[in-house]
């Protein structure tokens, strides 16, 4: 699943409604986190800010084996708390590590990086609980 391009965020909404939106996202195995990006203000600061309780769901990697006329599809869902990253040197090194999914070349992201990187935010996701299935669709 970690080449999936994207993922979906949810959250705790405003008066009580759930609030789920897709999101770029790098995970590092080494820390067990899971980093995106944002605007700095918005319903999903907002959202954040009132509860850092998140479900952070991926699925994709559609198969069909040979034996199987029905796709096999794959799905992990984490819960885990998420939090606004501090500028700094770890936050830009951990945006550069997300640009570099998406971008086929490091000027490419560099670039970018330069251009923009100021209004982004970076968050990150402390993963409590991950669990992931592959369930062929009859």
């Amino acid at each position: 699943m970690l080449q999936c391009r994207r993922g979906v965020l949810a959250m705790n909404g405003a008066e009580g409604y759930p609030y789920a939106v897709p999101v770029n996202f790098y995970f590092d195995k080494a820390s067990y986190k899971i980093y995106f990006h944002g605007a700095k203000a918005g319903h999903k600061i907002e959202a954040l800010r009132a509860c850092d309780k998140v479900c952070f769901t991926v699925y994709g990697n559609e198969t069909v084996k040979e034996e199987a006329w029905a796709p096999f599809m794959q799905s992990a869902v984490v819960f885990g708390r998420c939090r606004l990253m501090e500028n700094g040197p770890e936050a830009m090194a951990r945006l550069k590590q997300l640009a570099m999914k998406y971008y086929p070349e490091e000027q490419l992201a560099d670039e970018e990086i330069a251009r923009a990187g100021k209004a982004a935010q970076l968050f990150v996701i402390e993963i409590e609980h991950l669990s992931g299935k592959e369930v062929q669709e009859r």
